[in-house]
């Protein structure tokens, strides 16, 4: 069920949220969890027992990991930890990337004449997502940063909640702890300021993301012998700013449904093509997922407190972890290994800094935006081969134009809008959460009638007629 659909806007939330409101306080994580179960079963079929099971191991775990147990075994609570990461961590690798491990070991076997069997299974929905959801659990109950839950319905709620589970944001068990007990409030007042911001969402998915996909769609499908400067530079282009809507728009709806329901949701982008610099754009881009990483890989590894070469090192685990984390393909893994040896070399030459002087900056944004263009090549093409033809092709100037099929799917209004489009991202830098969340600011106000009246108008036409799509980051 995609937050797009008509099912999902015009009956589930309507339903769900009258439940809240109307139910007693204490009812509502148990309507919360069960309508998450229902909406995760909808799309994921029989592997919700693959989440139901992880669920049920996580939350007996972290009863046994809070500090005030075993106190005299911290050992046999260390051991403890470790086997849970590990079987979580072994569910993932299992589910998501078995089929293409077992593929690069039939390559190699036909190398020498023999074969191995390749196994296939169906990547069950979110389950990245809620892999880390439960480590963050049970690691912050370990370090006794936040109790155990001992109701399972409430633990059901962090790890199943529907607006986060099946592409976040990543919700760290800490920041969200304090939500969970049943006597939180939630008013009408909740549902009035998550509203916009939902609506935001909505419309830059369906209106932005979803216009720009046709014209993706058919650059990235042109032929390696048929590929030319210009229609590879307009496959990343325009990549770059469908992702960008299409996910932002999708954490935009999930915090304002989180808002709906009474629970405040991590921000997960800040206008991340302002970045002046790499590092800079991996504090804006997917930032709970940078959160997660450097607070349960990084700073564990030692971070940057053990001199340079360690914190190299440390930097490319951490790449290499999320290049794969986002699939099982070798172009997710080369994309990572890239963005961390951009890193690397900003923190090398002390880079890492912002400039000094608006021209250094608008230099450098440009650059920094450049570079993540052509990263996102790798993240978007379908092997290693198209994405090398694609870049090499983007470095080749030539003066062929763009093929008949990408000339067809660009049409004027997808011009329009990737024009629009441009324009947002290169608006100055600076997050639009709390200017959506004001109610004492005038430009809020405008932009609230705007989103709701002529925005959110033509999305609901657009859901209406069915031209919307699932949402990329659905597939991680």
């Amino acid at each position: 069920m995609s937050f797009a659909s008509p099912l999902f806007l015009w009956i589930f939330t309507p339903l769900v949220l009258a439940l809240v409101l109307a139910c007693p306080r204490s009812w509502r994580n148990g309507i919360v969890a069960v309508a998450s179960l229902t909406f995760y079963a909808v799309g994921a079929g029989a592997t919700t027992i693959l989440l139901l099971v992880t669920m049920v191991v996580n939350f007996f775990a972290g009863q046994a990991l809070e500090p005030d147990d075993w106190a005299l075994a911290a050992r046999r609570k260390r051991a403890l930890l470790i086997a849970v990461i590990v079987f979580d961590v072994a569910t993932l690798v299992v589910w998501k990337y078995a089929g293409f491990l077992t593929m690069q070991l039939d390559g190699f076997a036909r190398l020498f004449g023999g074969e191995f069997p390749v196994v296939h299974l169906l990547l069950p929905i979110g389950i990245s997502f809620y892999t880390f959801h439960n480590i963050s659990y049970v690691v912050d109950i370990y370090r006794g940063e936040r109790r155990a839950l001992r109701q399972p319905v409430a633990y059901a709620t962090y790890i199943s909640m529907f607006p986060q589970l099946i592409a976040g944001p990543i919700v760290r068990y800490r920041e969200i702890a304090d939500q969970l007990p049943q006597e939180r409030t939630h008013r009408l007042d909740d549902i009035a300021a998550g509203f916009p911001r939902f609506a935001l969402g909505l419309c830059k998915k369906v209106i932005i993301a979803d216009s720009l996909s046709p014209v993706v769609d058919a650059c990235f499908a042109t032929p390696n012998d048929e590929m030319t400067f210009a229609t590879a530079w307009l496959g990343a282009l325009t990549y770059t700013l469908q992702l960008y809507f299409d996910f932002s728009g999708y954490s935009d709806m999930a915090i304002g449904l989180g808002r709906m329901l009474g629970f405040r949701l991590p921000e997960n982008f800040a206008r991340p093509y302002s970045s002046v610099t790499v590092t800079e754009f991996w504090r804006r881009w997917h930032m709970s997922l940078s959160r997660w990483f450097r607070d349960y890989v990084y700073i564990p590894l030692g971070g940057n407190r053990q001199g340079s070469a360690k914190t190299y090192r440390n930097l490319s685990i951490v790449f290499v972890l999320t290049g794969f984390w986002h699939g099982a393909n070798w172009t997710y893994l080369v994309w990572g290994i890239y963005h961390g040896a951009l890193l690397i070399i900003e923190r090398g030459f002390h880079w890492e800094k912002t400039p000094p002087t608006a021209g250094r900056m608008i230099a450098r944004r440009a650059l920094t935006f450049l570079l993540v263009v052509i990263g996102w090549v790798f993240f978007r093409s379908t092997d290693m081969s198209q994405a090398l033809t694609m870049i090499g092709h983007m470095l080749l100037p030539d003066f062929t134009g763009v093929t008949d099929v990408v000339g067809e799917a660009f049409t004027n209004q997808r011009t329009l809008i990737l024009l629009v489009a441009l324009a947002i991202v290169f608006l100055p830098a600076h997050p639009s959460g709390p200017l959506l969340e004001s109610s004492r600011s005038r430009p809020a106000a405008a932009l609230r009638i705007t989103v709701m009246t002529v925005g959110l108008f033509y999305a609901a036409i657009l859901v209406a007629t069915g031209t919307f799509s699932p949402f990329l980051y659905y597939q991680f």
